[in-house]
Formats: C-alpha cells, sequence, structure tokens
C-alpha cells in the first residue's frame, strides 16, 4: 500500500495516519475515507483513555490558507464523524467534524488536544452532508462550518503550531465503521480576515 496519496486538488502528497485505510482517490478534488470499527482520535481530559487510530491523510503546507471541502456521511452511530484534521503531533491537534450526537442529531462538533482533548458542540444540522473549513491565519487557526456552501458559521478560533499538517479523517468510535466521502476540496492560498462575517 503506498505511503502516499495524490489528490490534485491538494498542492503536496498526503501522508496517512492512524488506522491503514485505503482511501479512494476521485476525480480532481474528492476522496472517500472509511474507518474501522472502534477508531477514535481522542485523549480524554477526565481520564486515561486515549485513542489515535482513526484514518487519516494530512499534508504539510506552509502559510496562511484554506483548506474547506464538502463533507458527507451515514451518520449511523453515535461519535461517527467526518473530519477535518489539523495535526501538529501525537499530543497536538484539532478536530472539525459533522458527528452523531448522543441524542442521534447530526452535530457540528470541535475538538482542541494540547496533552488532552475538549470537546465542544457547536450546532446541530439536518445530515450528515456539510461543508467545512479550515483557515490558518499565522499562528491562529480558525474553524467554520456551512450548511449551504456559501455562508460560514465561525466555531471555534485558537492557536496551535502554525507548521501543523492538515487534511482529512474519519471516525467510528461505538459503531461497525463510517465511510466519509469529501468532494469540492479546495485549498486557496490566502489570509481569511473577516473571520465572523460569513465569508
Amino acid at each position: 500500500m503506498a505511503e502516499q496519496v495524490i489528490l490534485p486538488a491538494f498542492p503536496a502528497p498526503l501522508r496517512r495516519l492512524g488506522a491503514r485505510a485505503a482511501p479512494t482517490v476521485e476525480g480532481e478534488d474528492a476522496l472517500t475515507l472509511t474507518a474501522g470499527p472502534g477508531t477514535d482520535l481522542f485523549a480524554d481530559p477526565g481520564g486515561p483513555d486515549r485513542f489515535a487510530n482513526a484514518p487519516a491523510l494530512v499534508s504539510r503546507l506552509p502559510g496562511d490558507l484554506t483548506l474547506s471541502a464538502r463533507v458527507t456521511l451515514d451518520l449511523a452511530a453515535t461519535y461517527d464523524a467526518g473530519v477535518l484534521l489539523v495535526h501538529a503531533g501525537d499530543d497536538a491537534w484539532a478536530k472539525l467534524c459533522v458527528e452523531l450526537s448522543p441524542q442521534r442529531r447530526p452535530t457540528i462538533v470541535s475538538v482542541v488536544t494540547r496533552g488532552v482533548s475538549d470537546d465542544a458542540n457547536g450546532f446541530t444540522v439536518e445530515s450528515g452532508d456539510v461543508w467545512l473549513r479550515v483557515a490558518r491565519i499565522g499562528a491562529a487557526y480558525a474553524f467554520h462550518a456551512s450548511t449551504d456552501g456559501r455562508f460560514w458559521h465561525l466555531v471555534r478560533y485558537f492557536a496551535l503550531d502554525p507548521g501543523a499538517e492538515i487534511g482529512f479523517l474519519a471516525q467510528s468510535p461505538t459503531g461497525p465503521g463510517a465511510t466519509v466521502r469529501f468532494t469540492g476540496i479546495t485549498v486557496t492560498r490566502r489570509t481569511l480576515t473577516d473571520l465572523r462575517g460569513g465569508t
């Protein structure tokens, strides 16, 4: 199995993290990533549990930028999720997810990990079909989500290593697995100046 994945819309090869899943590249700007059962990336702040076996693809891109994608999956089991990932190391990373909550509601969720993870619910959505975006602005990152691909809601603004890798992740901590499709993948070299204006 090749160690790197080439996606034409992404300006650098993507390397694998976590479980050894086989992603499928579709055309210029789409890929599918399947998580097996019991897969997650989380360091419980209230206990010893640590999980780092969810399949991911990441790459190091310098400078200010945005990464966006339409994220689609069938949310069958609690915490099934499609994720955009910022990865600065084994103990420093952040996730922006569309995830199935324990109340069986598709929910925008963000997690920032510095040694241990936090876990913050954003807002509920109608289905596991949303647009997610990561923006890097110097040493800061912004997470946005959109239900229509046009208006972007700010979910999280935080600091992490400006040299962190970015990419994609699928998880299924409590279920038999989940297949996530990322489409319309776009990397734009720009500095996002208005974090709360919806653009």
